[in-house]
């Protein structure tokens, strides 16, 4: 099922809003009968990292719902004013308080049924020196083999961390698309 933001008032007026597809559009929305403003609905980008120490990978265990007390890749909403880079690093430090130096975009996975677009970075930590902020239980770096696949929160994380230990092994990192429906 598709996830919904649904409109029901206007956001220039307060007017309750018409579902309905208008003129020249081919998609329901959410339009406002007084001012006439065309209201859309677009997905929402995740942002985040995949920093790297050696051969140990980064990843911090979740003090919020959804999905407290899983392992994630340090991520979440990009905000306005900043790039999806900018929005990556903040999100490493704000979760993790790690430092790190981008080292390009690694993975972009489309979760249509969230209305959610995924970006990862690659990043190499600088030290490990984590100081977690309040949304994060615990940072910590983990080798492939001790990573905790089953307390993995999102399938997106699993996704990325999966395709990085298979380039890693081939020796070249490459971008990745992926679609999750």
């Amino acid at each position: 099922m598709l996830f919904s933001r649904r409109i029901e008032h206007c956001q220039v007026c307060g007017t309750p809003v018409e579902h309905k597809v208008p003129e020249d559009d081919n998609r329901e929305r959410a339009v406002c009968p007084s001012c006439g403003h065309i209201h859309y609905v677009n997905p929402l980008n995740v942002v985040g990292t995949l920093p790297v120490w050696g051969e140990q990978v980064l990843l911090c265990k979740r003090n919020i719902e959804p999905r407290k007390g899983y392992w994630t890749l340090p991520a979440g909403f990009m905000e306005l004013g900043e790039t999806t880079e900018e929005g990556a690093a903040r999100e490493t430090d704000e979760e993790a308080g790690a430092r790190i130096e981008m080292q390009g975009l690694y993975c972009i996975i489309n979760v249509v049924t969230a209305g959610q677009v995924h970006l990862f970075y690659r990043a190499r930590l600088l030290d490990t020196d984590f100081a977690p902020g309040p949304e994060t239980m615990e940072a910590q770096l983990f080798h492939q083999h001790e990573i905790p696949w089953d307390d993995l929160a999102f399938r997106t994380v699993r996704m990325t961390l999966e395709r990085f230990f298979a380039d890693r092994t081939e020796g070249q990192f490459a971008v990745h698309c992926a679609d999750i429906r």
